[in-house]
């Protein structure tokens, strides 16, 4: 029924337009219709997105409101849209996130509002694009296109260090996505077509996999981001506006764990077998040793920021120990046990960090500063503020009956399964998140009112508490009831272990 109505187009292109219809208002003449239609779009996008899961049949692992049309037929590219049971919540997770983003913008921005405002519905738009495209060259297309917007939000509402800090982002990600064009070429030189379903069909050699697996690998590691090439990240979140680290850390990163789960493990099943142990390593080193890292920070956007490598890292591991499983066990239901806490990770790290960012947002707001040192006893003068953020960090260190527990139980018992070595290491991140996540709410929070500053501040105005609210209401549902996003994804999940178990060679 809605496949029919081109849902995933509307979903794409709604937000695109509405982008452009918001800068036709001019950049500072009418910023109260700048506002209004950027939230009338943005909550129209989320209504319309609705269906992709009332309507979604959890029985298959086909692809469902698929849309098919030629684009460039000399070279068989087509516009392919269409989404599965590890799609379709992201696409979900963007909708519901630019709203928060549109309102968290709403009084703060006041200058370019309409830039501002037009620039994120357009990422929207490119955002939904890579989650539902279908042909590679379409989902490179979305993939680059949605780097301009964000270089944009950064290198003109950023902070003092915009400009190094936007050159640097664009230069990482845009240099990594080249490998990844080189291999989808390849690609099509062998198989005449620029389909990922045809992609994922492809009878390739151990060495053809292994060299298209590492050039996924270089795209994919610099988006999550994965150690070593994880030091774009903290400079653009400290730069960007509330905003922009609330796209950055609750939809871009999970676009570099997505590609993994689209490109590499089902059209280099071989490849990421054999090289599985290298992307465990790196994501070990990303959940112990850059949680040190955060330890360390004194700036609360840097402190979460290294937080979310951090987190990241665990669905990198959940990803790639199913093959680990695999080898080990045979068990297919172990391997879909690390792929789907890897998936439930990602959505509550969407949830999560987008509140942590929102919450030093408020706080900046009011104080214009974000190191730890300027706060102290902020319970004192923003009681239901200092609520809201102790329940986000309570998720960040993965308390049970939060979503950030979830997640991580379910990677982590994976990881046993796997090697007992990898667990250990692994759960070692619920002392560290639980050392630099407590060190800043401590310092931040509780105590005495450190200074005349912190005594001055009011509580969250209605905006700011219906903004964190809803995502208190999501974090705590996810955590006590994770079922209805688990029953989404078993199908797509079981057909892409049946990669594994018989790879492609």
């Amino acid at each position: 029924m809605f496949s029919d109505l081109s849902l995933l187009s509307l979903l794409i292109w709604l937000p695109i337009v509405g982008g452009f219809a918001v800068l036709a208002t001019g950049a500072d003449k009418n910023p109260g219709l700048a506002r209004l239609i950027s939230l009338v779009v943005t909550v129209l996008t989320f209504l319309l997105s609705i269906p992709l899961f009332t309507s979604f049949d959890t029985t298959t692992a086909s692809m469902q409101f698929v849309e098919k049309a030629s684009w460039i037929s000399s070279f068989n590219i087509h516009y392919h849209l269409g989404v599965d049971g590890i799609s379709m919540p992201l696409i979900l997770l963007t909708t519901f996130t630019t709203i928060l983003v549109v309102a968290a913008g709403w009084d703060v921005i006041k200058v370019k509002t309409a830039q501002y405002m037009g620039a994120f519905l357009i990422m929207e738009g490119l955002m939904v694009g890579v989650f539902a495209a279908l042909d590679s060259v379409l989902f490179y297309v979305f993939w680059e296109a949605m780097l301009i917007p964000m270089f944009i939000i950064i290198g003109i509402w950023g902070g003092p260090n915009r400009v190094y800090a936007t050159i640097k982002f664009f230069l990482y990600t845009f240099l990594g996505s080249v490998f990844m064009l080189v291999a989808l070429i390849y690609m099509f030189t062998q198989s005449g077509s620029f389909g990922i379903l045809d992609f994922h069909q492809m009878p390739l050699s151990i060495e053809e996999q292994i060299y298209i697996f590492l050039a996924f690998l270089i795209a994919f590691a610099v988006k999550v981001p994965m150690w070593p090439v994880h030091t774009w990240l903290p400079d653009a979140h400290v730069e960007a506006p509330t905003g922009g680290s609330v796209i950055l850390a609750a939809i871009m990163l999970k676009m570099g764990a997505y590609g993994f789960l689209r490109f590499s493990l089902p059209i280099t099943p071989g490849a990421s077998a054999e090289l599985d142990w290298l992307v465990i390593l790196l994501s070990l080193i990303a959940v112990v040793y850059i949680g040190f890292v955060a330890l360390a920070q004194s700036d609360m956007k840097k402190l979460i920021a290294y937080s979310s490598i951090s987190h990241m890292g665990f669905v990198t591991l959940g990803l790639f120990v199913a093959f680990s499983i695999y080898e080990n066990t045979g068990s297919y239901q172990g391997a879909a046990l690390g792929i789907e806490g890897a998936m439930v990770q990602m959505i509550s790290h969407g949830f999560v960090s987008g509140a942590l960012f929102l919450c030093v947002g408020v706080l900046y707001d009011r104080m214009h500063s974000r190191e730890i040192s300027a706060y102290g006893g902020v319970a004192n003068t923003m009681p239901i503020f200092a609520g809201f953020a102790v329940l986000f960090a309570m998720a960040n260190v993965g308390l049970p009956g939060t979503s950030g527990f979830v997640g991580e139980f379910m990677v982590i018992l994976a990881a046993v399964k796997s090697n007992f070595w990898i667990a250990f290491l692994a759960a070692t991140t619920l002392i560290i998140g639980a050392a630099y996540t407590l060190w800043m709410i401590k310092r931040v929070i509780f105590g005495e009112v450190a200074n005349d500053s912190v005594g001055k501040l009011q509580d969250l105005n209605r905006r700011e508490y219906w903004i964190l609210g809803s995502l208190a209401v999501l974090v705590i549902l996810l955590g006590v009831w994770p079922n209805p996003l688990l029953e989404v994804m078993h199908a797509t999940v079981d057909n892409l272990v049946t990669h594994i178990a018989d790879p492609k060679i």
